[in-house]
């Protein structure tokens, strides 16, 4: 076996023990929705810094060793071929719209597909945006990241990271829920249904993307999240973001946690063989 195949080899298994390693509670996989406990300012007493010892059942903010996000440098990146093409099935399906506070989500009420992740699968619960991007690729920030949240019949959960740049087009899925997010702006914990949303507006088609194990990336910061973020970059009006940011509370508008340490993380990328279309 050649130098490069066992590199491949070791990096897959390493990742397959990671993930066997973490066994999240019941409700771990579920971001707090009450903003008012901890904020993104730098420096506030609530802050990033502070977050895991504001709360006991956060103290995996502070003291986790596999947390999110962190940058995603190419030293520590292996190509593993093994992982395969993405294999999810997602599918249009009624969700409400909700204010958090420290973000906007989309709450799925009906069966929106799954993601299939080594046999398991991780149905598609939410999705929500920060801004700027928490995850950085070879220490490049750009200006926007959306999570389409999954979770197992195990409670464990695996999120899906699409990352967007301002440029000249609108997104799909925004341009659809524009005037929910404008009717919830300001409100917190405001719900409403906004009918079928299609969440494959949001995935793409992109074939490339990296895989660690990470945590979840606000309180209460829970470990064991199978990270999937994907390479390709995409475009978002400026409009759009500038929407995003103002329904937000007002020091929420920058909803991103700071970069984290990589702890020796193995960090994967699947692409395929140069004769194959992406």
């Amino acid at each position: 076996m050649s130098p490069a195949r066992l590199a491949a080899v070791a990096a897959a298994v390493l990742l397959a023990a990671a993930l066997l390693r973490v066994v999240p509670g019941a409700r771990g996989q579920e971001e707090t929705e009450h903003e008012e406990e901890f904020s993104y300012v730098p420096g506030d007493e609530h802050g990033p810094e502070h977050w895991g010892s504001i709360k006991a059942e956060w103290a995996a903010c502070g003291a986790g060793r596999m947390q999110s996000p962190i940058d995603l440098s190419h030293e520590r990146v292996s190509l593993v071929r093994s992982l395969g093409y993405l294999s999810h099935s997602y599918r249009p399906a009624e969700a409400s719209i909700v204010n958090r506070g420290h973000d906007i989500m989309v709450r799925f009420e009906g069966d929106a597909g799954s993601l299939v992740i080594n046999g398991t699968a991780y149905y598609l619960r939410q999705l929500h945006w920060h801004s700027p991007t928490e995850h950085t690729v070879d220490g490049r920030r750009y200006d926007m990241e959306l999570h389409l949240v999954h979770e197992s019949a195990e409670n464990k959960a695996a999120v899906i990271a699409v990352l967007y740049e301002i440029g000249g087009h609108d997104d799909a899925l925004l341009r659809q829920l524009e005037p929910a997010i404008r009717r919830v702006a300001d409100v917190r914990d405001r719900e409403m249904r906004v009918g079928v949303v299609d969440p494959r507006r949001a995935r793409g088609r992109a074939s490339v993307y990296y895989r660690y194990v990470g945590s979840l990336t606000a309180p209460p910061c829970t470990e064991g999240v199978i990270w999937t973020i994907v390479k390709r970059v995409r475009s978002v009006s400026k409009h759009q973001l500038e929407l995003l940011r103002e329904a937000v509370h007002d020091d929420m508008e920058n909803n991103a946690r700071p970069l984290q340490e990589a702890n020796h993380r193995d960090v994967s990328m699947f692409r395929p063989k140069p004769n194959k279309q992406y």
